[in-house]
């Protein structure tokens, strides 16, 4: 779905819209509807602002409905999604996964471009060792930044306790990392293994990477 969803969206999108976006991809019901929890929103730290909201809007990827008080409510527009695997229910599970992959306790921030790395970072990693790899220009693109910048943004990553190292391949263009293990909440497996189920895909034949 990230995959996806940097396709779909301008470029210029910003790293908070794309967090939206993404939640609302994996929640969305059959009919394109989607509620999001103002609790849920305040976990990623998106309730305060309407910025993103106005973008995906502005991009004509979504359109919000009436809310209530306990949660935000929007049809989205882009028919393409209907064609995502996997079903429902495997969404929503991953929607889970990806938010406490994406919550500020894991990221090390509330700021959410690190926020948006660290779901990218995760999806890709081998669960068993943190070890993973993408073309750096697909990383920098579905992270909503630059080639340029993203080797800062990785370094602040390093930084926050999120990756224990990385490197990207002069001759090849790939990016290799390796998430930071043993750290609380920056363990994402070891998140998944005590929350709730065994693994947010368990008895669905969807990996991780698959999904993502």
């Amino acid at each position: 779905m990230l995959n996806y969803l940097t396709a779909a969206l301008p470029a210029g999108t910003s790293a908070a819209a794309r967090l939206l976006a993404l939640q609302c991809a994996l929640r969305m019901n059959t009919k394109m509807q989607v509620r999001l929890p103002k609790g849920m929103l305040r976990s990623l730290g998106l309730n305060a602002s309407q910025g993103p909201w106005h973008e995906l809007k502005q991009a004509r990827w979504l359109r919000t409905v009436p809310e209530n008080t306990s949660a935000k409510a929007a049809e989205l527009l882009d028919a393409a999604l209907l064609d995502q695997a996997p079903a429902r229910p495997d969404r929503m599970r991953a929607a889970d996964w990806a938010l406490r992959a994406s919550s500020p306790s894991t990221a090390g921030t509330p700021e959410p471009l690190r926020q948006l790395a660290s779901v990218y970072l995760a999806a890709h990693a081998d669960p068993e060792d943190g070890r993973g790899v993408s073309e750096a220009e697909q990383t920098a693109r579905s992270c909503g930044v630059t080639l340029a910048t993203l080797s800062a943004l990785l370094a602040q990553l390093t930084a926050t306790g999120l990756l224990k190292s990385w490197r990207i391949c002069s001759d090849s263009g790939d990016l290799h990392w390796i998430l930071a293990r043993g750290k609380g909440s920056h363990d994402i497996s070891h998140q998944r293994d005590t929350a709730g189920p065994r693994s947010p895909f368990a008895g669905s034949p969807w990996s991780e990477q698959e999904v993502w």
